[in-house]
């Protein structure tokens, strides 16, 4: 078994890469090709979540899961607060093939499939972009986006305010302006990424205009929520998932509540493979609600492991 640790993913795994992984995912479960397992998580207290997300890719021969969560006492101690490994197994006979550090391949397997979202559903012309969230996540959101929308401004808010200076930071990097904004600005955005661990809506449906395209990537579990439920009732949605958009993805209020079915839910690689349309119209409003999957760490992981190899790196152990 090869354990390839944290310190080495970001010289092995680049935010191309992660794009190209990512989408080879969605192609794969839109061919019926792979399938997630269902999600296990589970509340310490305190804030803390932890679970498992895991999936078999048939096509390319990956089997495995991804262990961890979410700890928001990390920060006071000098650490991210998602933290996870993914472990690969040898489909054919279970033996364990790769552990892998799990914290930066989230971010940039999120990151990737959120500009997916905006790649194939964004109007074309999107030329203002809005973060609403300013956590550790939202600078990969802004670089990932940015490769596949040529924008000239971003607008941003965040509960704290005082965090948003670092997203100025990344967008100033890019050569973007930027601008922190009462959420009823995010009206001037014709693409918003929400990535916040909220459990409550921020955005509303009176925030949003029409033509916009929303990526909502932080419900990811039972009770969290960044959306109005009107707003998904307004839009056209798409989800990685279905079974996990309408359980523990930003989509479970508007089900809960009537607003939308299941049946409304468009898998975003479906529209990938060209099974299922994207946006219909420039007025229409749509909503990738990314819940992450399972297949998406396996995905990311296997290139890591791949390349580690390749150059002859990690620690291998006997098992």
């Amino acid at each position: 078994m090869l354990v390839v640790p944290e310190a080495l993913i970001a010289g092995l795994v680049s935010p191309e890469d992660a794009f190209a992984a990512v989408e080879g995912a969605f192609a794969a479960m839109a061919r019926g090709e792979a399938y997630n397992f269902p999600v296990i998580r589970e509340a310490l207290g305190e804030g803390r979540q932890y679970g498992f997300k895991s999936g078999l890719d048939r096509a390319s021969g990956q089997l495995g899961v991804k262990a961890g969560g979410y700890f928001p006492g990390n920060a006071a101690r000098g650490m991210i607060n998602h933290q996870s490994s993914v472990f690969l197994f040898d489909p054919e006979t279970g033996r364990p093939e790769a552990m892998v550090g799990g914290n930066l391949l989230t971010a940039l397997r999120t990151a990737a499939a959120s500009a997916l979202s905006v790649d194939l559903l964004a109007d074309k012309g999107a030329r203002v972009l809005g973060l609403v969230g300013a956590g550790h996540q939202a600078g990969f959101q802004l670089r990932a986006v940015a490769r596949v929308r040529a924008f000239e401004k971003v607008i941003g808010w965040n509960l704290h305010p005082e965090m948003l200076p670092k997203l100025a930071a990344v967008a100033e990097d890019l050569g973007l302006p930027f601008e922190a904004v009462p959420l009823e600005r995010m009206v001037e955005a014709q693409a918003i990424v929400t990535i916040t661990s909220s459990p409550a809506a921020s955005l509303m449906a009176a925030h949003v205009a029409p033509g916009t395209h929303l990526a909502c990537m932080g419900t990811d579990t039972v009770g969290k929520q960044e959306v109005e439920p009107a707003l998904l009732a307004q839009a056209r949605v798409f989800t990685d998932e279905v079974a996990q958009s309408v359980t523990i993805g930003e989509a479970q209020h508007a089900v809960a509540t009537g607003l939308i079915g299941a049946e409304a839910i468009t898998p975003l690689g479906a529209v990938l493979v060209g099974a299922a349309t994207g946006r219909g119209s420039a007025e229409e409003i749509t909503l990738f609600d990314g819940t992450g999957v399972g297949l998406q760490d396996l995905a990311v992981a296997t290139m890591a492991v791949r390349r580690a190899r390749e150059r002859g790196v990690g620690v291998e152990m006997a098992v």
